[in-house]
């Protein structure tokens, strides 16, 4: 297998979710580890799967930290295109423990594997240092607002240290819990992409802000996303490509751009656009292992 490098510069170039260039070469693995959550956003349901849908949230079903682990060295010892393995959910990996157990099994047996985790942020300063000794090099976080006000649009609740707070103290301690972990991920060396979700209507004129603010405390790549009408956002009016094109190019000046997001499901495996089915993958990699003791 070809080594992933972990120099800022070299990962931007072999991991798929950082590079458009990279996404034609490599492919990534998510694990479905973690089904808790501690913050509801608006847009998001994960109450449900769809075999064809391909949205944060969906898995076919949540896997054990053994079970993932199982299954990447499936995947990986097939095909040497995987230089990425990564948790995304469903829920929020930083408020599972099988997040932490799955890396730190992962980084001992394939040190060659970049590890890529996804987050909300709020529990990013509390964890960042465990992250990092987990050997996490690759991380990604959703922030959608500078404004406790603005959250309290898009976030229905937080659930922070055994307190459910809601509005704008929710807003307060995710928004500040984001921005302050995004600054200690850059300082333990990690290469940090902000997801943001293009709201129209809710949280447009801030997004040229949180480039600026991102790209400042060393944040690598951007990424402008749809929203996916769902949940109490059912109804609203997703942005066109047009749109998306202007908000990128306002930001461009402030922080990188990426724009061949598929906004993956959190059991995504293989080449971005081209997914496999992971039960089937599975199936598969048995089959092969009881073909090769039959006929040793």
């Amino acid at each position: 297998m070809k080594k992933s490098c972990f120099g800022g510069t070299d990962l931007l170039k072999t991991h798929p979710c950082l590079s458009k260039d990279a996404h034609h070469r490599y492919g990534r693995i998510h694990l479905p580890v973690a089904p808790a959550c501690n913050i509801q956003c608006g847009y998001c349901v994960r109450k449900y799967d769809c075999a064809n849908e391909s949205r944060p949230g969906v898995t076919s079903r949540v896997l054990t930290a053994a079970e993932a682990f199982e299954r990447v060295g499936a995947v990986v010892g097939r095909d040497e295109r995987i230089t990425v393995v990564g948790v995304a959910g469903p829920g929020d990996p930083l408020a599972n423990e099988a997040t932490f157990e799955l890396f730190r099994a992962v980084g001992r047996e394939f040190p060659e594997i970049t590890l890529c985790a996804s987050t909300n942020g709020l529990m990013l300063p509390a964890r960042v240092d465990e992250l990092a000794e987990s050997g996490v090099k690759s991380l990604t976080v959703t922030i959608n607002t500078l404004s406790p006000k603005t959250a309290a649009r898009i976030y229905r609740w937080v659930r922070y240290e055994g307190e459910t707070l809601k509005g704008e103290e929710a807003g307060e301690r995710l928004v500040g819990n984001q921005w302050l972990g995004l600054k200690e991920a850059v300082k333990a060396g990690m290469v940090v992409k902000v997801n943001t979700i293009l709201l129209p209507g809710i949280n447009d004129g801030e997004i040229p802000d949180i480039a600026r603010a991102a790209g400042a405390l060393g944040a690598a790549v951007m990424n402008v996303m749809p929203l996916i009408p769902q949940g109490t956002f059912e109804g609203f009016r997703p942005p066109d490509r047009s749109e998306l094109d202007a908000m990128r190019l306002k930001c461009g000046d402030s922080i990188s751009q990426i724009g061949h997001c598929r906004q993956c499901r959190a059991d995504a495996a293989g080449m971005l656009g081209e997914d496999r089915d992971m039960e089937m993958e599975a199936l598969i990699a048995r089959l092969a292992d009881d073909y090769a003791e039959m006929v040793a």
